[in-house]
């Protein structure tokens, strides 16, 4: 849940701002250079914000299904790994094709 609050955070803190005073002026009004970076930024942190959610529910999925091993299957060294994952598979997407 951290880590979906960190996106969600990051979406409202970095890319927020520019779009808004993108809609505000109908144009890019800040250093061009900036924009492929706002535009990773924005992928990054709505995939990072949609993955975050996909793991989230599988984790409640297998909490559902098998609730006596749920404890073995979910230790905090897989759900870390879990949530580095997500946002490396984030970051990829966004920041390797610029």
């Amino acid at each position: 849940l951290v880590s979906l609050f960190m996106s969600d955070l990051m979406v409202g803190l970095v890319v927020m701002p520019p779009a808004m005073l993108n809609q505000l002026y109908g144009r890019w009004v800040l250093r061009g250079d900036f924009c492929s970076l706002w535009a990773s930024f924005d992928v990054m942190c709505c995939s990072a914000s949609i993955l975050n959610l996909c793991v989230i529910s599988l984790d409640r999925y297998l909490l559902i299904t098998s609730p006596l091993r749920y404890k073995l299957r979910m230790t905090s060294c897989r759900a870390l790994a879990l949530i580095l994952a997500t946002w490396t598979l984030a970051a990829l997407a966004s920041f390797l094709p610029i």
